[in-house]
């Protein structure tokens, strides 16, 4: 008699059991999948800087990122006229190689080559500056498809808007953690038109403080920064749980509130890089709206996308289990929690 009134729940207690184990063989795969481009996104790109200080000389300072004491085999490859003139000094910074040194080119650099051996053979870019002593710049990213370059002169307006514009772009589009943020904020949010205020509201925020920290007038710490920016994610994630969970929290009532105070931040993160690229002398204005336009771009693209997908998925009608909706806001989240422990102990 026992054995027939105990199977029934052992039975669904073998199917619950079952079910807990393909969320979480799921979710494991969602996130081995996940974590190979975000450890790639890690990698820094190297940087490259030329600075004239005197007539046909210049300073060169070349940053190589690494981690664990080791350095990518990247070598940068100065034109054939330009000879050293001072010794080279290296140091190491934790996770990049900096060498600083300066040479003398006759006849210039304009119109010649300059090369990045072993970037082909990589996963990062190379980001090169050329400052003149007249002020102007030369902003280039170099691809493992595309390891060199010609200098060019002065540069016009038009140039500098294209070299920010796709700069702007190919930030944000880079950038995995303000992506999982705007992922997470679309997720929460159900109706177009709230999805356009809130969306607004994140661009505002952070071209605020994009053109305040870029500008001088608002100087903060990066590394605090960007593990709040992680912990952003993390607090969206939970929202997104809440919410599945049926107790709505602040980004379910309010999303363009969290967008933008969360937006704020963000515009710092855009605007270390920023900062680490320069701004042309004769054209701060033009450079800086032409990033943050960029930015908008790359992040309205996403966004179609992401929408089209969310979109298509519901018009689906196809039967899921219902613990699949938790897939996608641990996704987002278990990242975000590692990059906050990454970045908090790197403090010390």
């Amino acid at each position: 008699m026992s054995d027939t009134v105990t199977s029934p729940t052992i039975i669904d207690n073998t199917a619950t059991l079952v079910n807990r184990l393909k969320a979480g063989v799921a979710l494991l795969i969602l996130l081995l999948f996940l974590s190979f481009p975000l450890s790639a996104h890690e990698i820094r790109p190297a940087y490259l800087e030329l600075k004239e200080t005197s007539e046909e000389t210049f300073d060169v300072l070349w940053k190589v990122p690494g981690r664990g004491g080791y350095r990518l085999s990247l070598y940068a490859r100065l034109p054939l006229n330009c000879t050293p003139v001072s010794l080279q000094s290296q140091y190491e910074t934790g996770d990049a190689f900096i060498e600083k040194w300066k040479v003398h080119c006759p006849g210039g650099l304009t119109g010649r080559e300059i090369t990045v051996e072993g970037l082909s053979a990589t996963m990062t870019d190379v980001l090169f500056r050329f400052q003149r002593s007249d002020g102007t710049t030369q902003v280039t990213r170099l691809k493992p498809s595309s390891a060199s370059l010609i200098v060019e002169g002065a540069p016009t307006v038009a140039a500098v808007l294209r070299t920010y514009v796709q700069l702007g772009v190919e930030h944000i589009l880079g950038g995995v953690d303000h992506l999982l943020f705007v992922t997470a904020l679309l997720l929460m949010v159900q109706e177009m038109r709230s999805l356009l205020k809130t969306v607004t509201a994140f661009t505002v925020a952070h071209s605020i403080t994009l053109a305040m920290a870029t500008l001088g007038f608002v100087r903060v710490p990066p590394a605090p920064v960007e593990a709040i920016i992680a912990l952003s994610i993390v607090f969206v994630a939970q929202e997104i749980i809440h919410l599945k969970q049926g107790r709505d929290g602040l980004t379910a009532r309010s999303p363009w509130i969290v967008a933008f105070t969360f937006g704020l931040l963000h515009g710092f993160g855009f605007a270390g890089a920023l900062v680490q690229i320069g701004l042309p002398e004769n054209h701060i204005p033009m450079a800086l709206l032409s990033f943050n336009v960029g930015v908008e771009i790359g992040q309205l693209m996403f966004i179609a996308v992401l929408v089209f997908l969310i979109a298509s998925g519901r018009r689906t009608r196809i039967s899921v289990p219902r613990w699949t909706e938790l897939i996608p806001p641990y996704a987002i989240g278990a990242p975000a929690m590692f990059w906050v422990i990454q970045r908090i102990t790197a403090f010390y």
